[in-house]
C-alpha cells in the first residue's frame, strides 16, 4: 500500500490537496479516496472499488475510447477560456453556485467563446440552490451559455428537482441524489432528472454502478471523484462497459491536480481517453508521498476493510 498527497492547482471542493492510498492486487492497482470528511460506512463503497480494480479487475469493454469534458473550476472568465481552449475537449462542465450569479454567468460567456457554437456546456452546482434560486439561475446560465446541455444536481432533494425540471427547458442531471441515496438500486430519478451522473468509487465498484445506472433507467454521464489515473481508470472501465454512452463523460479531471502518482496518466487526446484492461502502475508515487498522514490512511483502511468484511 502507498499513500500520496497531491496539491491541487485551484482549490476545488473546498480542498487545497488530494490525498488517498493505493493498494496492489493480484489484478492490478486499485485506489482508495473518500474525502476526509466522510465516515467510515460512506468510506466503505470507495474501498470496495479498490479491491475490486485489485483483486477481480473489470468486466470486458464494448468501447476502446471514452469522450469527456473539460472541468472548470470556479475561477476568472479569462483563465476559465484558457482551461478550455487548451483542453482539446468540446464539451466543458463548468462550476457554478459558489460565486455570484452575474460572475457565474461572465464565467459561461468566457467557455462559450472558447468552445464555439457547436460546443456543449454544463453546468455542476453541488445542490446550492433552493428552487425558486435554481429557476433564476439556470435561465439566466442557458442565456449566457448560448445553451446549456444539462445542469446538474442543482438541489439537495429529488423532490426539488422535480420541480425545477417542470419550470425550467435546460435537461437536470442528478448526481448526489443517486450515489447518497441510502439504496441507489432503488432511488426513483427518472420524475427528478432527465439525466444520472454515475460515479464509480462512492458506488462501490465498476459491476455495482452498471447495475445501479441500469436501474436509473437514464442516459448516464461517468464522472470521477478527483481520484488520480489509478481511480481514474475504474471510472474509465465503467464508461468503457455501459451499452449506451450518450454523453462525454467527467474523467478529465487531472489537469486540477499539480500531478500524478504514474507516468501513465490519463490524459485525454482530442477530447477521449483511452480505455485499459487494469490501472496503470503508480510509478511515481514516492514523489508524493507522505510519512505524516501515512498512519491516518491506513488506519482508515484497516476500518473499513473491517467494516467490508462483517
Amino acid at each position: 500500500m502507498h499513500v500520496y498527497s497531491i496539491p491541487m492547482r485551484v482549490r476545488f471542493r473546498g480542498i487545497t490537496r488530494r490525498t488517498g492510498l493505493l493498494v496492489e492486487g493480484p489484478a492490478g492497482w486499485g485506489e482508495f479516496c473518500p474525502f476526509e470528511e466522510y465516515d467510515d460506512d460512506e468510506a466503505a463503497p470507495w474501498l470496495a472499488c479498490a479491491l475490486e480494480a485489485a483483486n477481480e479487475g473489470w468486466p470486458a469493454p464494448v468501447r476502446s475510447r471514452i469522450p469527456v469534458n473539460c472541468t472548470v473550476p470556479v475561477v476568472e472568465p479569462e483563465k476559465a477560456h484558457e482551461i478550455v481552449k487548451i483542453s482539446g475537449c468540446s464539451t466543458a462542465k463548468v462550476k457554478v453556485a459558489e460565486s455570484t450569479l452575474d460572475e457565474d454567468c461572465a464565467r459561461l460567456e468566457a467557455v462559450r467563446d472558447a468552445l464555439g457554437p457547436q460546443g456543449f456546456v454544463r453546468v455542476d452546482a453541488n445542490m446550492m440552490w433552493d428552487v425558486d434560486t435554481a429557476v433564476t439561475a439556470i435561465r439566466a446560465m442557458d442565456k449566457a451559455a448560448g445553451g446549456l446541455q444539462y445542469v446538474e444536481q442543482p438541489c439537495r432533494t429529488l423532490d426539488e428537482l422535480a420541480k425545477v425540471r417542470k419550470r425550467v427547458d435546460v435537461p437536470i442531471a442528478a448526481d448526489e441524489s443517486i450515489r447518497k441515496a441510502d439504496d441507489p438500486l432503488k432511488v426513483a430519478v427518472a420524475g427528478a432528472a432527465d439525466i444520472a451522473v454515475i460515479k464509480v468509487a462512492p458506488l462501490g465498484g465498476v459491476r455495482r454502478a452498471l447495475e445501479i445506472a441500469e436501474a436509473c433507467g437514464l442516459p448516464c454521464v461517468v464522472s470521477s471523484a478527483l481520484e488520480t489515473s489509478v481511480g481514474m481508470a475504474a471510472g474509465v472501465a465503467l464508461a468503457a462497459a455501459l451499452p449506451e454512452l450518450d454523453y462525454a463523460c467527467g474523467l478529465a479531471t487531472l489537469s486540477l491536480l499539480e500531478g500524478d502518482v504514474t507516468s501513465d496518466s490519463l490524459v485525454p487526446v482530442d477530447g477521449y481517453l483511452p480505455v485499459l484492461t487494469k490501472a496503470p502502475v503508480p510509478d511515481r508515487i514516492e514523489g508524493f508521498a507522505n510519512d505524516v498522514i501515512a498512519e491516518a490512511w491506513t488506519n482508515r483502511y484497516g476500518r473499513v476493510l473491517n467494516k467490508l468484511s462483517r
